[in-house]
């Protein structure tokens, strides 16, 4: 591990108050149709942060230009100093070609932590309603949580086999509903609104996050305030926007 390469990394980590490091690929593979995993090595723990934080990294374009990507973690290694990104090819842009085509050794720029929702410590139960993009943030988040408790997962899923899982404390309630796409749009909300009908919220103080597509998440905060969610109650974080490429800072416009 060492200082970003890239001067602008450095100014930008300044400005955020945060990392910028380049860190080496350990391993990439893919683990699903939809989803592989880039193993990263080097001051893991601190460019990781707090379950539902992500991480800025440096692409280049097809025509070699520098893109700014971010990626939630997955999971972070403490005895080997690595940090895992499950990073989503359902859509074919820049940043997934290139982070498909990375090899053992290859370098990165990464700049981290980044991001603003961390689990609500409060909550009695939590729900997590994406598409297999979020799948890892969620995998974090809820190995988080303190026992007992409760975490429900309702992600959409483009193939059967993208319905990864992962094991959990005995003690942690967990029900996973996995959504078949059958071909819709990855803005179309009706999947995912339909595995949330399909569910009784349970009593109690909750909180949902809601990651993934700009326009689906929108859809779905809508729903769980017509079902009597509060405002503090929900986080929605945007990974991307269907037509459109994410700006400067690895985000989707938030304009209507």
């Amino acid at each position: 591990m060492q200082l970003a390469q890239n001067p602008n990394s450095l100014d930008l980590a300044a400005r955020l108050g945060v990392l910028a490091r380049s860190c080496s690929v350990v391993t990439q593979r893919r683990v699903s149709p939809s989803l592989i995993e880039v193993v990263l090595g080097g001051d893991a723990v601190a460019l990781a942060g707090v379950p539902g934080n992500d991480v800025m990294v440096l692409v280049e374009g097809a025509r070699g230009e520098r893109l700014r990507r971010r990626y939630s973690v997955r999971d972070v290694d403490v005895d080997n100093d690595t940090l895992t990104l499950w990073i989503s090819t359902t859509h074919d842009g820049p940043a997934a070609r290139f982070l498909t085509a990375l090899a053992a050794d290859d370098v990165l720029d990464v700049v981290g932590p980044r991001g603003k929702i961390p689990l609500d410590p409060v909550a009695d139960w939590h729900l997590f309603v994406g598409d297999v993009s979020a799948l890892g943030a969620f995998y974090r988040m809820a190995e988080a949580i303190e026992t007992p408790g409760r975490a429900i997962f309702i992600v959409e899923i483009d193939d059967g086999a993208d319905a990864l899982t992962t094991p959990f404390d005995d003690a942690l309630g967990v029900t996973a509903i996995f959504v078949d796409r059958h071909g819709r749009a990855h803005d179309d909300p009706a999947g995912l609104l339909s595995g949330l009908a399909a569910f009784t919220l349970p009593p109690d103080e909750g909180h949902a996050y809601l990651f993934g597509e700009f326009h689906v998440s929108r859809a779905v905060r809508l729903a769980l305030q017509d079902r009597g969610l509060r405002t503090d109650q929900i986080s929605l974080k945007a990974f991307y926007r269907l037509g459109r490429a994410n700006g400067a800072n690895g985000e989707p416009e938030k304009e209507s």
